[in-house]
């Protein structure tokens, strides 16, 4: 099977290696993750309950994956969290329950799963990141959202940790981030390079500061409306794989599609990806061969004008993860060798005299 999609070029070098891994059957692990003091609305801990209850577990094994379900983590609410510079909320129990997810995530992709992280508020990225990189330190983020999440402890505007969790990652950004209450366990695990965005239509200034200075690789809904979509994943695959392949972390915020089509969600911007350009990264990401884990962040039942809309919204993002995982728009076949041939032609004629 050949390599479709911007990536081929890219991997030409190393056809053999690109097409073994996929041709592999996917052994995928699900960590739910019912983080929810990231941010301040209520029912984001409810997302990966109901990304299970939309169908996902079967979805995934009925496109041949090995699904390994580790149910959800069990995250203890740290009494008296008081905030951090009167501003920051939880962050001892958001250090500690990212630290469960970091050890989770790395357990299961040390043992060969392809790790799907199922939120629960996009702080969970600081765990699910760390883990990840624990085991593959060389890895590369497309971070799919709205928002850019870097803001620090001394920009942030909100003081929600979901906003928050690149900076902390960032390496060139350890000096600008002060030591949080429950932190101490986490390190920097990525440059500036290492990362790209896509869907960005809501940037706070100091954002705005850090993706400029730092020369971090953006494409906003403009310059998605501007390149298209296949040159924009072109662009990031040249970012990310353009020297040496590298496993890639796919971080998904249900928010960076339009709230049309995602309403329950706590953050919602208008204008953001259709469904046919959030199908194209991931099916473009899956035709790499290379992608190692995913987050599927901020799908908040509570928030859906109607059940129609929660399901909707939940669709969409089981849609998403299946697609990393080989669902085509095409249709998501079994293996077909061959056609069917009738049987000999004498006897149908024989067959046929008779009846007549």
């Amino acid at each position: 099977m050949a390599l479709r999609g911007p990536l081929a070029r890219l991997l030409r070098a190393q056809p053999h290696t690109a097409l073994q891994l996929r041709r592999r059957a996917h052994s995928v692990a699900l960590v739910g993750a019912p983080l929810s003091r990231g941010q301040k609305r209520r029912g984001v801990d409810h997302g990966p309950a109901t990304l299970r209850a939309a169908g996902l577990v079967e979805r995934l094994a009925g496109l041949g994956c090995q699904v390994h379900d580790f149910g959800d983590l069990n995250f203890t609410q740290v009494p008296n969290d008081e905030l951090y510079n009167n501003l920051v909320l939880y962050p001892r129990s958001v250090g500690l329950a990212t630290q469960m997810l970091a050890d989770a995530v790395s357990r299961a992709v040390a043992a060969g799963h392809r790790c799907v992280t199922l939120g629960g508020d996009h702080s969970l990225a600081l765990g699910s990141v760390s883990g990840h990189a624990r085991q593959r330190p060389h890895l590369g983020v497309v971070w799919v959202d709205a928002h850019a999440d870097i803001n620090t402890p001394l920009t942030t505007q909100s003081g929600s940790l979901h906003g928050q969790p690149l900076s902390f990652l960032l390496r060139e950004l350890q000096d600008k981030v002060p030591q949080l209450p429950g932190f101490s366990w986490l390190k920097p695990c990525l440059s500036a390079s290492d990362i790209v965005y896509i869907g960005l239509r809501d940037v706070d200034p100091a954002e705005y500061y850090i993706l400029k200075n730092f020369d971090i690789q953006y494409f906003s809904m403009r310059d998605i409306d501007h390149l298209g979509i296949q040159k924009v994943m072109e662009r990031t695959f040249e970012q990310l794989m353009g020297r040496r392949q590298r496993p890639i972390h796919l971080s998904f915020d249900i928010d960076a599609f339009d709230p049309s089509l995602a309403p329950a969600t706590g953050t919602p911007v208008l204008g953001g990806l259709t469904y046919r350009e959030g199908m194209y990264i991931t099916e473009e990401i899956h035709n790499t061969g290379m992608l190692s884990a995913v987050d599927m962040a901020e799908v908040n039942p509570l928030l859906g004008a109607s059940q129609e809309a929660v399901k909707a919204t939940a669709r969409l993002a089981v849609d998403v993860i299946a697609t990393c995982f080989g669902q085509t728009r095409e249709g998501a076949h079994i293996a077909f060798d061959e056609l069917p041939t009738p049987s000999s032609p004498d006897e149908s004629d024989s067959e046929e005299q008779v009846r007549i």
